[in-house]
């Protein structure tokens, strides 16, 4: 692909007039739903590798899942049927995520490509990529679903708007020395900014619009701690010769935001969940409880409880306002890698590197 030297590739137009969504129910109160007890419903199988992340469809009648046998397949939730095995990436789907009117699918690979996807016709729209890409980790949607930022093994963020392909922008910090890897990505609420996180744990505050320009960077989940190697390589030290390895300790896994934007919650490779005040990017908490990377973090729709993923095979909620554990899900036999809420917060889906997408029920009954 190093040849080409565009940024999208405009599969098929479409002019479709989409109805609009009826509105969702309003959200639970998620806290005291979920404390309550929780139950798995469904399994969906299908996958024939490790699952990387799963996505609700807005209207909660679908899940998209993807992951490393490269397929986005499409499951309709109340017979637990399987509807589509869509096949374009070449390489492990790493994100899926519908967009905020539910009308596309995006899919993010470590084929340094990004797709769009009709999730009716299960046909790639349209085909996002630069001449200079790596593998694409993480993709983000604007609130407003008009912008599709990624983030990657490149030390840049690029963002496209989705309805034309164009290429809007590339985010990239002042240290011109700084070649870490962005390996996450989420936007603010309010479409306002947006939050990298880098293999060495540390956070980049971006302004989207107008500038593009780094407000902000902080440690994050980095610690400077002393180490004997010198010499310094994406995701590892090794020594001159590659004969010793060692992983990044402190890997940022997981972005998002608080509901009103206040706060921005991150989860790394050192098992730990860190709260950072907006704008300054003050550290203001630490959650502790998992025992393994925290590859994902998701709000519940209601904005009180934030819930994570992680390789020990565990999902965790979390009261956001106070930080204590509200619900710890079991169930999993592999590193779960992907959650999404149902609109109303009834429901959990969770993916997981057991090649299984499991269903979760909160409430007594």
């Amino acid at each position: 692909m190093d040849h080409m030297n565009i940024s999208s590739v405009d599969i098929e137009p479409t002019h479709e007039n989409l109805e609009p969504l009826p509105a969702p129910p309003p959200p639970i109160d998620a806290i005291p739903y979920w404390k309550a007890g929780v139950q798995e419903v469904k399994t969906f199988r299908g996958h024939t590798q490790g699952v990387w992340s799963v996505s609700y469809s807005p209207d909660g009648l679908t899940l998209a899942s993807g992951g490393s046998d490269r397929y986005l397949r499409l499951w309709e939730i109340e017979t637990g049927r399987l509807v589509r095995s869509l096949r374009g990436h070449t390489q492990d789907i790493r994100q899926v995520a519908y967009s905020p009117d539910g009308s596309i699918i995006a899919t993010g690979s470590e084929d340094r490509t990004i797709r769009i996807w009709n999730p009716q016709t299960g046909e790639t729209t349209r085909l996002l990529f630069t001449r200079y890409d790596h593998a694409v980790c993480s993709i983000s949607f604007s609130p407003d679903g008009l912008m599709l930022a990624r983030a990657g093994q490149n030390k840049d963020i690029k963002i496209w708007e989705v309805t034309t392909g164009t290429e809007l922008m590339t985010l990239l910090g002042k240290d011109q020395y700084d070649h870490h890897w962005t390996v996450c990505t989420a936007f603010s609420p309010d479409g306002i900014h947006l939050v990298g996180g880098s293999d060495i744990g540390k956070l980049k505050l971006y302004e989207v619009l107008p500038s593009g320009e780094e407000k902000m960077i902080c440690n994050g989940h980095w610690r400077d701690e002393p180490d004997d190697e010198e010499t310094e390589q994406r995701g590892f030290f090794v020594d001159e010769h590659g004969g010793f390895q060692k992983p990044m300790e402190y890997w940022v896994g997981a972005i998002t935001f608080s509901q009103d934007g206040s706060q921005v919650i991150t989860g790394g490779r050192d098992a730990t969940i860190k709260y950072f005040d907006m704008p300054d990017m003050k550290e203001s908490r630490t959650l502790k409880g998992h025992k393994e990377w925290i590859r994902c973090l998701i709000l519940s729709p209601d904005g009180k409880m934030v819930v994570s993923a992680s390789d020990d095979h565990t999902i965790k909620m979390w009261d956001v306002a106070t930080g204590r554990q509200v619900q710890t899900l079991k169930g999993h036999a592999g590193p779960v890698r992907g959650i999404s809420f149902s609109p109303d917060g009834r429901y959990l889906a969770s993916a997981s590197f057991d090649r299984t997408v499991r269903l979760w029920k909160g409430g007594d009954d």
